[in-house]
């Protein structure tokens, strides 16, 4: 991770990509768990059993293959956004500032 954020503030367009990146990421993962958990409260409490209920309950128990499943997804991700990145040559893109009102012609101080 030290690496992911290192490279993505070196330049501003790379700080905008990489959070528009991991942030969709994030949010995918949190509503994926928070399914999972929820679908699997809803099954213990009013004893829902068959095939779906079933591997919902397995996902329950065995969160550690939900753990594998989120890391590869955030390698798989990084690596793709960094290809999309390099491919589209978001890199040469210049960032520039919108220039400052001169204070006198704002009529500030006055």
């Amino acid at each position: 991770m030290l690496g992911e954020y290192g490279w993505a503030f070196v330049k501003p367009i790379r700080k905008l990509y990489y959070n528009m990146n991991i942030t969709l990421i994030s949010v995918l993962v949190a509503l994926v768990v928070g399914s999972i958990e929820a679908l699997g409260l809803l099954a213990g409490q009013l004893n829902l059993s068959g095939p779906i209920w079933n591997q919902v309950g397995h996902l329950n128990e065995n969160f550690g293959i939900v753990g594998v499943v989120i890391v590869l997804l955030f390698i798989a991700s990084w690596s793709i956004s960094t290809i999309i990145y390099k491919v589209k040559r978001y890199d040469e893109i210049e960032v520039t500032t919108a220039p400052r009102p001169d204070k006198a012609a704002s009529g500030v101080g006055k």
